[in-house]
């Protein structure tokens, strides 16, 4: 969320309406806020309209960062007045509390995400929160700091995908406010994406060190949805397997070369609906065989995701294995390291 200078604010200050763009929340949420906390403007122009000076706005965006990272809004108005006058000890406006103690209750107080998040982390309703107000700034410290603080597992588990979950059953809802959150879907799946890769490839955090062959990820021809195998890279990073991320939407012809090519562990292959699950191309896959003449190795083969459930339900294919979870599929992979190191 961008800040303004006070120099860009108007000389009267700002009206709710305004000051409710500016943050990306409601009028109606700031009204809340004053009524239920004394949060609000104090001036008054011309004796009728409130407006909010420039000690205000800093008061109410550094509430809406503090509500972001789910500090009760009571605690966040003290805190936001105490900050705003130094208070506190921690500096100005804008400076990050502690991430608070998890909540899996469901009783972390809403700020006017809009979204149905039931029983979640605090965390996981913060994220919602900024990425509502279209704060990328706040979702990618969100992010870093739930990745740092629970791993990519738990991360994408019990933050992530919940709040992703939430923003897709908005987007797919009826009516033109469901159409509104496809925006908010792009920029968190966006940020989720570069916050796992981001932790797999930082040099600088200590992990156990790769060894044996590495796993080859690859999304089938036509399929787009690269963040689950974002998240298995992270995790595999964690347990310390080598990993050759392929990407998106990969040509028949190029993933069979890739895996002619590469001696590697296992071949994940994602597929996200039934219309990119192609069966055909996995059981190619399967039998494509790399190593000198003579002495040539074929590789094991891991379906992955929703797709292949309608594919592989009424016969499992022997030379495949299907895999419904991400504890599945480290659980399998972790099992192929053990059982085949590297040659």
């Amino acid at each position: 969320m961008a800040t303004p200078q006070r120099d860009e604010l108007p000389v009267a200050g700002l009206t709710t309406g305004q000051l409710a763009r500016l943050l990306g929340v409601s009028p109606t949420t700031l009204r809340s806020w004053d009524r239920r906390y004394g949060f609000g403007p104090a001036s008054r122009a011309d004796g009728r309209h409130r407006r909010w000076s420039p000690d205000d706005v800093a008061m109410a965006q550094e509430m809406c960062r503090l509500t972001a990272t789910g500090t009760p809004p009571a605690e966040a108005a003290r805190t936001a007045r105490l900050r705003a006058r130094g208070a506190d000890g921690t500096g100005g406006p804008g400076e990050w509390p502690p991430v608070p103690s998890d909540r899996t209750d469901g009783t972390a107080p809403r700020a006017g995400s809009g979204l149905p998040l039931g029983r979640v982390r605090s965390e996981c309703r913060g994220l919602a929160r900024a990425a509502v107000r279209l704060d990328a700034e706040e979702v990618r410290e969100l992010l870093r700091r739930a990745v740092a603080h629970h791993g990519p597992a738990v991360a994408w588990e019990e933050v992530m995908s919940p709040a992703l979950q939430a923003v897709g059953r908005k987007w797919q809802s009826s009516g033109e406010e469901g159409e509104q959150y496809v925006e908010v879907e792009h920029l968190l799946s966006w940020h989720i994406s570069a916050a796992l890769r981001h932790y797999y490839l930082d040099a600088a955090r200590p992990r156990r060190a790769a060894s044996g062959l590495p796993v080859l990820l690859s999304c089938l021809p036509g399929e787009q949805h690269t963040l689950p195998l974002d998240v298995l890279t992270a995790v595999l990073g964690d347990e310390g397997l080598a990993v050759l991320m392929l990407g998106g939407s990969v040509p028949a012809d190029a993933l069979i070369t890739a895996v002619r090519r590469v001696a590697s562990l296992a071949v994940v292959l994602w597929a996200q609906t039934s219309d990119t699950a192609d069966l055909a191309l996995a059981r190619r896959v399967a039998g494509a065989r790399w190593g000198v003449r003579g002495a040539r190795t074929q590789t094991p083969v891991l379906l992955c995701g929703p797709g292949w459930h309608p594919v592989t339900d009424d016969a499992e294919p022997s030379e495949l294995t299907h895999v419904t979870s991400l504890h599945d599929a480290v659980r399998t992979l972790t099992g192929l390291r053990r059982e085949r190191p590297a040659r």
